[in-house]
This record gives C-alpha cells, sequence and structure tokens, in this order.
C-alpha cells in the first residue's frame, strides 16, 4: 500500500474507554443508535470536539488532546439533542454550539411551529456560567472560532464565524473581562458586534491551519472562488478571486471543515455524488480538486483546477469491476506537494502539483498498490496538509507516502510513466536522504537497459539538484530545470486526461508574505512563460565545444583564467565535504575539458540567475551556483561509490597485464551510461572518471571493441592513462599492436607529453618523423640565415641525411625546438633514430 495511515486519534481507542470509567453505558451501546458518539469538530490546535449520549439521553460534549492525549468534559444540555457544529476559543473560556431542537416528526406531532428549529449559542465554561443565544432560526447553522498565531499570548477577545444555510457568513466580536476566582465572562450584556464575511455563497470551506475561509458564488454560466483572509490583529481581507468553469448545486449550501454533522452528512451522501475541496502547498501551490458526476456507468470523472499553473485538468477513469451500490465520489487528501484522489477499491492517483503539466510525473494505481484498508468510505475530509478525517468511523489519520512501498513499485515497475513518477515522488517528497538516495543509485543500475523513455541517470541527477537546492531560495524553482525531459508522448494506463487553460487568480494583498507572496509569484512565472526562464545548457554546449578547439597559446586569455578560477572554487568546495580517503580514484588529477567545463557552467549559471534573482545578492548566489555544481559532481561521485562497494572493486584497478572481470565489465558498462548521460546535458564529470573509464576499457575490451569505443568519444585518451599503460606494459606482440594502436589516435599536445615513455623503436622513429616535420614547419615562420627552398606539395623522403641533421641543427641554434619540454629530442635524436631504422630495413645489427 503506498499510502501510509498512522491513526492520532480513534473514538474507540481514545475516548471510549475514558467514557466506560464514567460509566456512560449509552455511549457504549452503539447499535442502538450509531450517532451516540461521534467528532463534530477537530479545531487548530489539536483538539478534537466530540458528542455523546448520556445514560438519561442527556447530550454531551467532550474534548480530547492530541498533544497531552487526555479527555476533558466540557458541556452537558439536560436533553436528548442532535449536536450539529460546535467550537472552542483558543483560551478555552468560551464554546459555541448549534443544534436541531427537534425533528419534523417532532413539530409535526407536538405543535412547535412556534419554536425555532435550530439554536445556535455561546456558552461561558471558565466556569460554566451564562449562556446566550446567537441564533434561534429554522435554517441550520455552523459555528467555528478564529484561532490567532501559535505563541501568543492569551487574548481577552475572540472572534466567531457563524456560518448560516440561507448562504451568508458572519464574525461575531466578542469581548470577555475576569472576574473573581480567574472567572472570565463575556464583556457585554446587549447584542455583540458582528460584520459580514460573505453573501450569495453555495460552497464554502473553512483552511484552519491558516484561517483562511475560501467560498463560491455563482456568476451567470461560471462560479467564482473567492478566498478571505483572517489575521491575528486585524480584521480580514478578501484576497482572492477566481473563475471556475464548475456548476456548483446553489440550492443547497455545502461546507466542508465546518465541524460534522453526523445525521445531515450520512443524507447528502446519499444524495450527492460530488465532491470539491481546495488545497494549498507550502510552495504556493493552490488547487481545487472536484468530484463530477458522470452519466455513463462505470466511469468516474473528476477535476482538478491548477490555479497556480493557470490550467485545469480532467481525468476520466473507466471501471474494470464496479458494483451498482458503491459511491463514485472521489475522496481527496491533500500531501502538499501531491493532491490524492482516491477511490475506495478502485483507484489511487497522486497528482505532483508542482509540476503537473506532463503526466507521468503522477502516479495512478490500481489494485493492491491502491487499497488503504482503514479508508474503505468516501467521507474523508482533509482538516490539514497529510491529515484525514473518517468521519464515519470518527478517526483522525496522519497520511504519508511509505518510502519503502514507493521503492518496491519503483523495483517492480514495468512502465517507463510508473518509474519516472515513483522516481520523482521519492526525490520530491522525501528530499535528501542518504539511504534512500542508495536504494534508488542502485535501482539505477539495475535498470539502466529497461527504461525506454527517459534516461534514470539525468532525471536522477537533475531532480535530485533540483530538490536539494529550491527550498533553500525563494523563486529559485523556477529557474532551475527539474527533468531533462521536454515532453511526454505516452498516457497513462487506465486513464484520460483532457486539459484545458484557464484564467489567472486575481489577487489582492499588500505586503503580505508566506503563501500569498509565493502563490503571486507563481502566477506572474506563468504569465511570463515559466519553461523558458529554466536554465538549460544550449549555450553551455556552444561555448565549450568552441574553447575545447582553441589552440593552446590562445588559453591563458583572462577570461579562460576567470573559467578555471571558478572550476577551482568548486573543487574546494568539494574538498570541504569530503576531506577523507575516497573510495572511487577520482578528483586525483587535473583534467582540462572538465575543468572547462565546470568553470563555464558556473559562470553561466551565474548569468542566468543573476538576471532574475537580482534581489538575492551576488554573494547569495555565488554560493548557489558553487553549491549546484559541486553537489553534481557529487552526485556522479555518489552513483560511483555505490556502484563501486556494490561490486567489490579495489580503489586501483590500473594494472593492465590481465583482463577485467565481470564486476569491472559491469562498472565499465555503468560509467559509459553516465558518461552518456554527461554528455546529453552537457554537464561537467569529476576529474579522473575518464581516466578510469579508460582504465576498465582497456581491461574490459578487446582491442577492435576498444578502438572503436575511442574513435567514437566514448572512450577518451588522458595523459595519466596512457603514460601508466606505455610504462607498465611489456613489448609483445599484442602489447606493441595495443600501444601503436593508442599512439597513433594520441592528439598532438598529448602525444608531445607521452611518447617518451614508451622506449620503442617504432615510437622512436614516430617521434622523429613527427619532430622533423613540425621543425620544418615552423620554419617557414621564422627569419633564417640561409636562404631556404620553396615546400614542395610532396613530402622529400629521401635528403642527405648529414644535410638534413645540418639543417636542423641550424634552426635548432635560432631557437625554434618544437619539444622544448623534451631534451633529448633534437637533431641528434633524429639522425640516430633514421640510421636505427635504415639499419633494421637493410637486416643489418647497429651498434
Amino acid at each position: 500500500m503506498l499510502l501510509r495511515l498512522v491513526p492520532e486519534f480513534e473514538l474507540r481507542r481514545d475516548v471510549l474507554p475514558w467514557l466506560a470509567e464514567r460509566g456512560c453505558a449509552a455511549a457504549l451501546d452503539t447499535s442502538e443508535n450509531s450517532s451516540a458518539l461521534y467528532v463534530v469538530n477537530v479545531e487548530r490546535n489539536g483538539k478534537i470536539i466530540y458528542t455523546w449520549k448520556g445514560n438519561q439521553r442527556n447530550t454531551h460534549i467532550g474534548l480530547y488532546d492530541l498533544q497531552t492525549k487526555q479527555n476533558e468534559h466540557l458541556y452537558m444540555f439536560e436533553k436528548n439533542l442532535n449536536i450539529i457544529s460546535c467550537s472552542i476559543n483558543n483560551e478555552r473560556t468560551l464554546l459555541a454550539v448549534s443544534f436541531c431542537q427537534y425533528t419534523e416528526e417532532e413539530r409535526a406531532t407536538q405543535l412547535l411551529q412556534s419554536v425555532s428549529k435550530y439554536l445556535t449559542l455561546l456558552i461561558e465554561i471558565h466556569p460554566i456560567n451564562n449562556v446566550r443565544v446567537l441564533k434561534a432560526v429554522d435554517s441550520c447553522v455552523r459555528v467555528q472560532f478564529l484561532y490567532p498565531v501559535e505563541g501568543r499570548n492569551a487574548s481577552r477577545e475572540s472572534r466567531l464565524l457563524l456560518v448560516s444555510e440561507d448562504k451568508y457568513i458572519e464574525q461575531f466580536d466578542i469581548h470577555v473581562v475576569a472576574e473573581e476566582e480567574h472567572k472570565v465572562v463575556i464583556q457585554k450584556s446587549g447584542q455583540l458586534p458582528r460584520a459580514k464575511v460573505a453573501d450569495d455563497l453555495v460552497w464554502a470551506q473553512w483552511d484552519m491551519m491558516e484561517q483562511r475561509l475560501f467560498y463560491i458564488v455563482p456568476k451567470e454560466s461560471k462560479s467564482t472562488l473567492r478566498c478571505v483572509q483572517f489575521y491575528p490583529e486585524e480584521n480580514f481581507n478578501s484576497i482572492l478571486e477566481s473563475h471556475l468553469d464548475i456548476a456548483v448545486n446553489d440550492t443547497q449550501l455545502k461546507l466542508v471543515n465546518f465541524g460534522y454533522d453526523y445525521c445531515q452528512d450520512q443524507d447528502v451522501a446519499s444524495k450527492s455524488l460530488k465532491n470539491l475541496q481546495v488545497f494549498t502547498s507550502k510552495a504556493g501551490g493552490l488547487c481545487v480538486c472536484c468530484s463530477l458526476v458522470s452519466d455513463i456507468p462505470h466511469e468516474i470523472i473528476y477535476s482538478i483546477y491548477f490555479l497556480h499553473k493557470g490550467y485545469n485538468k480532467t481525468f476520466t477513469v473507466s471501471l474494470e469491476r464496479a458494483e451498482s451500490h458503491q459511491l463514485k465520489e472521489v475522496a481527496f487528501m491533500n500531501l502538499d506537494y501531491y493532491v490524492a484522489a482516491y477511490l475506495p477499491g478502485q483507484f489511487l492517483h497522486l497528482l505532483n502539483i508542482q509540476h503537473p503539466d506532463m503526466l507521468c510525473y503522477s502516479l495512478f494505481l490500481t489494485g493492491e498498490d491502491a487499497r488503504i484498508d482503514t479508508l474503505q468510505n468516501c467521507s474523508i475530509r482533509c482538516p490539514w496538509v497529510s491529515a484525514a478525517l473518517d468521519c464515519n468511523a470518527g478517526s483522525l489519520y496522519h497520511v504519508s507516502i511509505s518510502d519503502s512501498a514507493l521503492l518496491q513499485l519503483l523495483h517492480e515497475s514495468k512502465r517507463d510513466c510508473e518509474r519516472l513518477a515513483a522516481l520523482h515522488c521519492a526525490l520530491l517528497y522525501f528530499q535528501h536522504t542518504e539511504d534512500l538516495e542508495m536504494q534508488i543509485i542502485r535501482w539505477i543500475s539495475e535498470n539502466l537497459s529497461t527504461c525506454h523513455s527517459f534516461d534514470p541517470i539525468q532525471e536522477f541527477i537533475i531532480a535530485s539538484l533540483y530538490c536539494r537546492l529550491c527550498p533553500e531560495t525563494e523563486n529559485l524553482d523556477k529557474l532551475l530545470p527539474y527533468t531533462s525531459l521536454h515532453d511526454w508522448i505516452g498516457a497513462v494506463p487506465g486513464v484520460r486526461c483532457a486539459t484545458d487553460i484557464i484564467s489567472l487568480p486575481v489577487l489582492e494583498f499588500q505586503n503580505s508574505k508566506g503563501f500569498w507572496e509565493k502563490l503571486n509569484s507563481n502566477l506572474e512565472s506563468v504569465k511570463y512563460a515559466e519553461p523558458h526562464l529554466h536554465y538549460h545548457s544550449k549555450v553551455l554546449r556552444r561555448e565549450w565545444h568552441s574553447l575545447s578547439e582553441e589552440r593552446e597559446e590562445r588559453r591563458t586569455t583572462a577570461y579562460l583564467r576567470n573559467i578555471f578560477e571558478n572550476a577551482k572554487k568548486v573543487l574546494s568546495h568539494l574538498d570541504t565535504w569530503d576531506s577523507g580517503a575516497r573510495l572511487v580514484p577520482l578528483f586525483e588529477e587535473e583534467d582540462y575539458q572538465q575543468q572547462l567545463l565546470m568553470g563555464l557552467m558556473v559562470a553561466q549559471l551565474k548569468d542566468h540567475l543573476m538576471r532574475h534573482l537580482q534581489y538575492v545578492g551576488k554573494k547569495k548566489i555565488d554560493q548557489i551556483v558553487l553549491d549546484y555544481v559541486a553537489n553534481l559532481l557529487n552526485l556522479v561521485h555518489r552513483i560511483m561509490k555505490e556502484v563501486w562497494r556494490r561490486y567489490q572493486l579495489h580503489s586501483c584497478i590500473f594494472c593492465f597485464d590481465e583482463r577485467g572481470s565481470a564486476a569491472e565489465f559491469a562498472v565499465f558498462h555503468i560509467m559509459s551510461r553516465i558518461l552518456e548521460a554527461a554528455n546529453g546535458m552537457c554537464m561537467p564529470l569529476p576529474p579522473g572518471f575518464h581516466t578510469l573509464h579508460l582504465g576498465l576499457g582497456v581491461r574490459c575490451l578487446p582491442l577492435h571493441t576498444l578502438l572503436h569505443y575511442i574513435d567514437s568519444g566514448i572512450l577518451q585518451l588522458t595523459e595519466t592513462c596512457v603514460r601508466k599503460l606505455l610504462k607498465d606494459l611489456d613489448d609483445t606482440e599484442q602489447n606493441e599492436k595495443l600501444k601503436f594502436s593508442i599512439v597513433m589516435r594520441l592528439p598532438e599536445a598529448l602525444g608531445q607529453k607521452v611518447r617518451q615513455y614508451w622506449n620503442h623503436p617504432i615510437n622512436a622513429n614516430f617521434i622523429a618523423r613527427k619532430y622533423v616535420k613540425l621543425l620544418l614547419e615552423k620554419l617557414g615562420n621564422r627569419q633564417c640565415s640561409r636562404p631556404v627552398p620553396e615546400r614542395l606539395s610532396f613530402p622529400v623522403e629521401f635528403l642527405p641525411l648529414n644535410y638534413l641533421t645540418d639543417m636542423l641543427a641550424e634552426i635548432e641554434n635560432q631557437g625554434v625546438h618544437p619539444y622544448e619540454k623534451q631534451d633529448h629530442v633534437n637533431a641528434r635524436f633524429v639522425e640516430e633514430t633514421a640510421l636505427k631504422h635504415t639499419m633494421t630495413l637493410l637486416g643489418l645489427k647497429y651498434s
């Protein structure tokens, strides 16, 4: 089961034993009346209010504290009442209660026409004292106290929301005073001050944690969603308005998180097949989730309005099996980064609300993976993030994604869309945990060839960097890439999806921090085409190739010095993280190309962030960029370390006199895929990676395959590996063939450095020829006292040796020396090599 539910509160577990101690037998007998004991409200501070019937059929109200795990009796009515709504203020001095005084049958038989059906009371409970009637009407009323910010001192003022079935909401301001013996009473004896909050609404939802009221008013053919924000020290402000293409039934007011009226909700649940809830996330996400009515049997339709992205997705699911009596209302749960759409016994759909653009980032599960044993009905409310209240059972659960189930799904799934969604979910939801990261790397190493629609290494690195760095800096998530994919062609099996562009919400706020500021930032990103703000490597790749092809004498410019200084900062930054001995032999040599790419990435990423995050400051951006590139290299090193440990390789494998093992070949294959991923993203690799890769290639591949890999650019010749190969291998026929093939493929600059380590006539002849060619080419660019004949269009192979050596010596005397670091390569060396070669051709011995 992917979702893990841990019960934080259960009526049977946490309340019934306490009632049994008090001798409340009627509350324990649930067979006679299933509504004898039920939850009526959950407050912001974790206080759960419930009601039960006493032995004399009187009605009690109790409170359970999630922090202290203690029950408390609040109030008792000496008659049998149906409690509709109840709320207690933060100081626990006032209790607001709404209840039905009688049923319709009682009204008809007892001639109670003059008595109001519903009564709303405000009760002083510190201690129990005065009772004030707030409403006496024939329409149902819900009550909810506002709560101040946490940690605030006790206040002498409480504010109470009153929600009427007549489609209006008003706020009461209640002032209290402390009298003798700590008695708290309401200050004014007259009418309480009140203010209209909303009118003509058909749906409302209370966000208890953030003290927000969402409500919908019908407007022509569409509906308008509005939000009122309540402030601890001020009054309230209407802060959001958004037009939705939702046809809400305007005959009956639908309320969410305004307590739970057992009898009324049972009646509504049997008639209505629609569930609508609003969810917010700490990253500034705002979603409207709606279960729609379908005219087609065995078909479920639900919509998610991603208001922070400017579009709506409507999902249609055809059920494989469905009983006629089963409800078709989808329940929704807020998991912050994800919204869960759940139909008991059928499916579980986890929707990524940060990146809902491609369906492959959302998980759609059926069968055993979608089963939630503890939630078998649709009467689920989400009082806050990662919480689910089962209204029927009277249980409150903490909801989370199971990391073990997610990893199991990652290993067992055969579909790329599920694998990709599980990979992103693991990184995004669980953030940075080393154990989980290790298991993902293990899965990647085992499934490199089974993922056809995406590169798991690329997705792991990019998503990991995104999840590590974005939470630390505001708006960074809009500038860094979160995926290597540009689009997703495939569909999620079993689900049809239609996407519609919707108008963006209109915000009206001043100097508001937190959620509203983040939502506004998200909306601004949508206006400026967010995908184009993400950093990409096109310019980096072009600049890297351009600088890589420049001649060595041009590599000393101030621009390049700055680039390599950036690379040094990255590597020194890495050293502070991992100063101990490394298992994998990386970061042990200089790599011009990779350091060039490192420095360029730092420079270009810094320019990109400076354009959009100017308010952050240069010092902060410098640190972000260093962290990004250093984390990138560290992730590659982490992959290598886990692979190295898994296959039990030694830290030194550069022994070329024996063939590589099966484990080394497996590691070589993984390194080839890492290189492919890096080339695809134009990302740097740790210095020493190419040396290690080449060393494994020499040990594991046959010669023709090795040379093919070198010629195609998969293996890159490095000074460290080639020098060791030329020095350590003896000159058997097979080794000579290998060495000569390598030497012939060396770039000119690298060849000058390493050919001297192979003391062999073939190599000496090659060096001499190359030396003569370079010396004569340079002669054309220098002044010479001896007239130099024009170069012929064909090479002169048979000049008299003494004439040639004299000419070379004279050129050397003028200061022209292409092999300055190899003093032994000179005219004398050329003469000796030529004589040796001639004697060899003639079959004579040279002494």
